[in-house]
């Protein structure tokens, strides 16, 4: 039996990691199949934020008790927790765009969508720990979670001056998914 010579176990090495890169550097979603996938989970998710959004809006407004103004609220906040969940996971799910900046894009737009997620989970939790012994102070209390939320969700907002992918900007613009 012939063991291999000091030759042998380099170019093994090599021959690996150059299978490795190979299998690496694979090509991921074109530019157009990437855009409209995200535009295919942003959409009801849009929806649904702009949904609870209006509802929210209206249960600041209406003649509740603050008992049953915290229960809704809370449930609003956790519904858009989840949506905006759902839609995190499939913008991650489409993958990395086979792009110019490719990479920045994608992480651009998850850490974008787990920012807003995480700020609903964070309002939610902040009207959860409202009192309702005070009605006016309750009523304050949630006046104040919703400004911060609203920073919050300005902060979360992609800085698009920084993704400067003209593949990817055309996608979007052509898909029919993003119309």
């Amino acid at each position: 039996m012939r063991t291999p010579g000091p030759s042998a176990v380099p170019l093994a090495a090599v021959l690996l990691a150059v299978a490795l890169l190979v299998g690496a550097c694979g090509a991921g979603p074109s530019p157009r199949a990437w855009a409209a996938s995200v535009c295919q989970a942003l959409g009801p998710w849009r929806t649904e934020i702009n949904n609870l959004t209006s509802v929210t809006q209206q249960q600041i407004t209406a003649k509740t008790t603050p008992a049953q103004a915290k229960e809704n609220l809370v449930r609003l906040m956790a519904g858009a927790e989840r949506a905006t969940e759902t839609a995190r996971e499939q913008v991650a799910g489409a993958g990395v765009p086979d792009a110019d900046q490719g990479e920045v894009v994608s992480r651009g737009f998850i850490a974008s969508l787990t920012a807003v997620r995480d700020a609903y989970g964070k309002a939610k939790t902040s009207i959860e720990e409202l009192s309702i012994d005070q009605p006016a102070v309750f009523y304050d209390g949630v006046q104040a979670v919703m400004e911060t939320l609203n920073t919050d969700y300005r902060a979360s907002a992609v800085d698009t001056s920084k993704l400067n992918s003209e593949e990817l900007e055309r996608a979007f613009d052509e898909v029919p998914e993003c119309r």
